[in-house]
């Protein structure tokens, strides 16, 4: 069991985000101590692991509650979930095509103006 702090710490979440992913339903069955705190597992922590991979490659919100709701709702729900995950795969490859080729862009101005230095 992971206190608040600890669980915001391991999965790079504020604590704030984990208030509003409980509030949304993102986060389910959040356990509680006798005196009302709320306690991680691993299994939560597992769940903070994707939404974190997730979030940082762009999923919307509305996007991983649909799958968490999917997935709680059993075993049936696999292909959905698959599909989901791939239609967001496909939407990764290209904002990392994008990018690579605004990176190489950038890199090419770097080489021009370091051009112009060494011609100074």
């Amino acid at each position: 069991m992971y206190a608040p702090s600890e669980a915001a710490r391991r999965s790079g979440f504020s604590l704030d985000t984990l208030r509003y992913y409980e509030k949304i339903g993102l986060l389910s069955d959040i356990g509680r101590t006798s005196a009302g705190r709320r306690v991680f597992t691993d299994e939560d922590l597992g769940w903070l692991v994707l939404f974190r991979c997730l979030r940082d490659t762009g999923m919307p919100i509305a996007q991983m509650c649909r799958y968490a709701d999917l997935a709680r709702e059993g075993e049936h729900t696999a292909g959905e979930r698959k599909a989901l995950l791939e239609e967001h795969a496909t939407r990764v490859e290209e904002q990392m095509r994008l990018l690579q080729h605004q990176y190489d862009h950038l890199r090419e101005k770097i080489r021009y103006y370091e051009g112009l230095a060494d011609s100074a």
